[in-house]
């Protein structure tokens, strides 16, 4: 194995890990904007009005997305079993 092969391979993992968490963090970032508006527009620090609505936004996206990051999952997996002998070479 060389160094380039290592570097490869340790960011293509970090580049699918990333892809597969970004609905949920683009849902979380938008629901804690447009709480945090809200907030600051009607003077209510109530901790648990941003705390709530953002796990279940995250929650219903990663119940909407997970068919297709199984998906990515299952393909990414496939993919280093199929090309276990490259890498051992």
């Amino acid at each position: 194995m060389t160094p380039e092969f290592v570097v490869g391979f340790a960011r293509e993992a970090i580049e699918t890990a990333l892809f597969i968490a970004l609905p949920m963090l683009g849902v979380g970032l938008a629901v804690g904007v447009t709480v945090s508006i809200i907030q600051a527009a009607t003077q209510i620090q109530e901790i648990t009005l941003s705390f709530i609505p953002k796990i279940v936004s995250i929650f219903i996206t990663l119940l909407l997305a997970f068919p297709w990051i199984m998906d990515k999952l299952v393909s990414y997996t496939r993919e280093i079993f199929l090309n276990f002998p490259n890498y051992i070479r």
